[in-house]
């Protein structure tokens, strides 16, 4: 016993011992993940431009938010209110927008996640002690700069001057302030300039989706348009169209070329999207992999918001040809349907736009085959004309519960009207009609004449080539033209919209929680 009691003493005494020093109690991971140790060699950076692609697909895939998308469209020239019952109301009803507004606080969290994910990876690829090469480098950084670049120009174009965060942040910040306009268009620049000198050509990316140096150069085109540099907007697009890597489509392909459609409405068939599946238009196509792990980023909604939901007629049933499971969150407006279009315009064809419904449910033999003729209520969002953009549906998937759709980004159609915008602003009216043709010609409508090339003209042109495609708000607000466009093509919607309402307000919790320093609220808000 008297040995055993000797074995325990000194046993407790050592324990005291190591007790006593704090390295004892320290935590010691084998294993710590975080932007300071993974973005240091290319399997890192790799893993964060990764994420960083995810985190850009939120912008237009996220699942709670099922109306956010409206917003984009909603309260413009082009869409009217569908069913009336998300994110989407205050953008037609322009009196209920105010800083506590959901979508507005969405996006603004949204942009500065991309920011603050970029800024991550700069960070790392710029470290000298990062094994990489000169252009391996480069790539990394110009890939996040592109990024960051097209999220300060959402938040600069939607909201105005906003915080500029140049790096990331290791403590939390409560004293932003709103940098001034033209300093984020200087940063936004930079960064593009730095982009597009440094991206790999549309056919030398590491892999499909990647950004290339013409996505950067369209993107920079939009840009410099919005600060009133037509100049050098139109060198911008000039390059992407003379790299000679792409070409409008004018001859059908993919999956369905020797069915019934044509040419323009190839393009957006699921399976026809891709640049490597045909699609010589792709500049930028956000790939969605359905049933993937990674493969796509929450659920996107467009689907939901643009097709109307047709089944929800008795003798009306969920199929293909009919797009799949939409919800009809919004419909195009009376001035699409019935005034954009003129001639027999191949964007108008009823492969593009869907005008015409027949009861398809075999349970209801006795409608099955005829017309539907719907009532009033029908026409508000279950039986209206629609862009087919948007259609996807899979058997195994017929209620539409996944993503697998592809978001295309940029095509080269918007390029030449990106450059005829850049040309008018210059007074080159000859050329200008020159870029819409191209456009126009394969269409099958008739071209324009330098004497009737407005921005008008332009934006209407975009409409009719761009439906589905653009937000639209974002075009209006660039080129100063949403609250006399919305007034005059669309009136019945937007008669609450006042001069205020062109930005967006800035989130109140974000003001709220800047407590020191003083975050300005947009005027009117």
């Amino acid at each position: 016993m008297k040995q055993l009691y000797i074995i325990l003493v000194i046993l407790l005494a050592s324990a005291g011992l190591f007790s006593c020093k704090k390295s004892f109690l320290d935590e010691k991971s084998d294993s710590a993940y975080s932007p300071l140790t993974t973005f240091k060699d290319s399997v890192g950076l790799e893993a964060g431009i990764a994420g960083l692609q995810e985190s850009v697909r939120q912008q237009y895939t996220m699942q709670v938010t099922q109306s956010l998308l409206c917003i984009f469209q909603v309260g413009t020239d082009v869409v009217i209110d569908g069913n009336g019952n998300g994110e989407e109301i205050p953008y037609h009803n322009y009196n209920t927008l105010n800083s506590q507004d959901v979508a507005a606080l969405y996006y603004w969290t949204w942009a500065y996640k991309v920011i603050t994910n970029a800024n991550q990876i700069i960070k790392g690829a710029s470290d000298p002690s990062t094994p990489l090469s000169a252009s391996g480098r480069n790539g990394y950084l110009a890939e996040a700069k592109f990024f960051r670049g097209y999220a300060y120009n959402f938040l600069a174009t939607l909201y105005g001057g906003v915080p500029l965060i140049e790096e990331p942040l290791s403590v939390p910040k409560t004293d932003f302030v709103r940098a001034p306009l033209a300093t984020i268009n200087d940063f936004i620049n930079t960064d593009l300039v730095f982009a597009a000198a440094n991206l790999p050509v549309i056919d030398a990316v590491k892999k499909p989706g990647r950004i290339s140096k013409e996505a950067a150069q369209q993107l920079l085109a939009e840009v410099y348009l919005r600060e009133g540099k037509a100049d050098l907007a139109e060198v911008q697009t000039k390059n992407v169209i003379g790299s000679g890597a792409f070409a409008i489509t004018t001859d059908r392909y993919g999956i369905k070329k020797d069915q019934a459609g044509d040419p323009f409405s190839d393009m957006f068939l699921y399976g026809n999207q891709r640049r490597r599946q045909g699609n010589k238009e792709a500049i930028w196509v956000e790939e969605e992999e359905y049933n993937t792990d990674g493969g796509s980023s929450s659920f996107d909604q467009h689907r939901r918001v643009w097709v109307p939901a047709y089944y929800q007629l008795v003798g009306m049933a969920i199929c293909d040809s009919l797009g799949g499971r939409g919800l009809g969150r919004m419909r195009l407006s009376p001035w699409i349907i019935n005034n954009v279009y003129k001639g027999a315009d191949m964007r108008n064809s009823k492969y593009s736009i869907h005008r015409d419904f027949y009861y398809n449910d075999p349970v209801n033999t006795a409608l099955l085959g005829k017309k539907v003729i719907p009532s009033a209520g029908d026409t508000l969002y279950r039986i209206v004309p629609y862009t087919t953009k948007w259609n996807h549906f899979l058997v195994t998937d017929v209620a539409g519960g996944g993503s697998y759709k592809d978001l295309i980004m940029m095509r080269l159609a918007e390029t030449y009207l990106l450059q005829a915008e850049a040309q008018y602003k210059q007074g080159k009216l000859d050329a200008a009609a020159a870029s819409i043709n191209v456009l126009r010609s394969r269409a099958k409508v008739s071209p324009v004449t330098a004497a009737e090339v407005t921005l008008d003209l332009i934006l209407d042109e975009r409409a009719r080539e761009l439906i589905g495609e653009e937000n639209r708000r974002m075009t209006l607000v660039r080129t100063g033209t949403l609250l006399d466009r919305v007034k005059r093509l669309n009136p019945g919607e937007n008669t609450t919209i006042a001069a205020h309402n062109v930005l967006l307000p800035i989130p109140q919790t974000e003001i709220n929680l800047n407590k020191d320093a003083k975050l300005e609220q947009n005027p009117g808000y």
